[in-house]
């Protein structure tokens, strides 16, 4: 018996040049109640655009023209970050070791058992569901950071830094006072509760911390 997936939403975008592969795999995907469309090539599967719900892709290794490998290759040069669930009639190591250091959620020998791909598949939606909420908030955290003054700005990245506000005063040439009346505006603009919580924010937005002098630290 086939077990239920946890979840209902997201789209699965299958690849697979088989017909009858491609309609198996979509009758299974649709009866744990996920979203499913077929495509018989990567150029059809291009053709569609709009991937704007989470999803995920199971796409057959061995395909006409390009490879399956090669087709993850160019995703990876693109905006399509779809997890990727491969499928192949082929137990090649060299293949499955590939795709997996290139990201891949899973390798999957043909014939697929069901629970093995739908697990895989819940695997990967759920990857690519905690991947958009990563990038919508660090969106959001780059819109706020936006809000900052070029000095707040610089203010934010030394206290992220560790440095006391005596410290950020020297290394930047501005008085202690100023130094209180720019953060208190960072943490405001930036929503933030605490030094630590703007820690993490930072850390979001990679900011670049070499372009800082730290030289008020012996001050």
């Amino acid at each position: 018996m086939t077990k239920k997936t946890s979840s209902g939403t997201g789209t699965v975008f299958v690849i697979d040049d088989d017909r009858d592969v491609r309609e198996a795999i979509g009758n299974l995907i649709r009866s744990v109640g996920l979203a499913v469309e077929l495509f018989a090539s990567t150029d059809d599967f291009l053709a569609r655009g709009n991937w704007a719900r989470p999803g995920c892709l199971v796409l057959d290794v061995r395909l006409p023209g390009r490879s399956g490998l090669d087709f993850q290759d160019d995703l990876a040069r693109t905006n399509i970050s779809l997890p990727i669930v491969f499928i192949s009639a082929y137990s090649d190591i060299q293949m499955s070791v590939r795709a997996m250091k290139a990201g891949a959620v899973e390798f999957i020998t043909k014939p697929v058992r069901q629970q093995d791909l739908l697990d895989a598949i819940q695997t990967a939606i759920s990857r690519d569901e905690a991947a958009r909420r990563q990038a919508e908030s660090i969106a959001g955290l780059k819109v706020k950071f936006g809000t900052l003054t070029v000095r707040e700005q610089e203010v934010m990245t030394l206290v992220v830094t560790g440095l006391l506000n005596k410290n950020i005063a020297a290394a930047l040439g501005i008085t202690e006072a100023t130094v209180k009346l720019h953060r208190g505006n960072v943490m405001r603009k930036m929503d933030a509760t605490s030094v630590p919580d703007l820690v993490r924010m930072a850390d979001k937005l990679a900011l670049d911390f070499k372009d800082f002098s730290r030289s008020g630290l012996d001050d």
